[in-house]
């Protein structure tokens, strides 16, 4: 059977979970000749992701190009935070009936669509890479602006001040520990969605630095971090004037620090 012949050679790979990443092939494949263009690929350690184009995301179908990053079930938690948010109604000081949400770092789009899926609101997603760019516009929904840029200079100037929720999911490994990741990022995966620079902060200062100018009175400030990372993103929050919270869930192995600005005015010490 075709079906047990690509799992057996998944396996010989070393793919953990062979036969369910042998159906995916099987059933993305248009032809015999694809299929075994896609076994090749994925034998040589290529993301499963990337192979087929696709990655499942808080039950969206996100659109996943060789060479950009691939969505973590980790992730999850930052939609679900932001969607708590949302929800929160009063928490968003003068929050408009289409709240503004900002996706920075978007890479695919995940957490921008998954966000949009679950209310309706005004979505600007960036990234820096091209081809996740193109990704992204695949993904979100055609009204929604998909930009590219360094962070917050792909922002139009329009949304200073106005931004109820701004989400992250900035590269936040250490330089120095790329080198333990799994061979699928390092090898797959765009060096500049991982390395977050000596403490893995890097990206956590520039955006919490910039989010000041962007945020709405009351709005929120999300960033998704690592438990052991989480004071250093933390006291980021503080300094900046934002009231930080963390939320973490451990089966997934998720943390983020949400953050608050005061409705009455900017940060303090602005």
């Amino acid at each position: 059977m075709l079906l047990d012949a690509v799992a057996r050679t998944l396996r010989a790979a070393g793919c953990v979970f062979a036969e369910d990443e042998a159906a995916s092939l099987v059933r993305e494949a248009r032809d015999e000749d694809h299929l075994a263009e896609m076994v090749s690929r994925r034998v040589a350690g290529q993301p499963l992701e990337q192979v087929v184009g696709w990655a499942e995301f808080c039950g969206l179908r996100i659109a996943v190009a060789p060479g950009v990053f691939v969505p973590r079930r980790r992730t999850e938690l930052l939609v679900d935070a932001a969607a708590q948010v949302l929800a929160s109604g009063g928490a968003l000081a003068g929050a408009s009936v289409r709240p503004v949400v900002v996706d920075l770092c978007c890479g695919s789009g995940a957490v921008g669509a998954a966000l949009a899926a679950i209310r309706d609101v005004e979505l600007y997603a960036a990234d820096i890479d091209p081809v996740a760019v193109a990704c992204a516009r695949r993904t979100v929904r055609p009204a929604d602006h998909v930009l590219e840029g360094d962070l917050f200079d792909a922002l139009p100037g329009t949304l200073r001040g106005r931004v109820d929720v701004l989400v992250a999911n900035a590269p936040y490994v250490p330089t120095a520990e790329i080198r333990l990741m799994p061979a699928e990022a390092r090898e797959h995966e765009p060096r500049r969605a991982l390395d977050g620079g000596g403490d893995g902060l890097d990206l956590h200062r520039r955006v919490v630095e910039g989010a000041e100018d962007w945020l709405a009175p009351g709005g929120h400030l999300l960033v998704e971090t690592s438990a052991r990372q989480a004071s250093g993103t933390v006291a980021l929050f503080r300094a900046s004037g934002l009231v930080p919270r963390v939320v973490r869930r451990e089966e997934i192995g998720g943390t983020v620090v949400v953050g608050s600005r005061p409705a009455g005015g900017p940060p303090e010490g602005s």
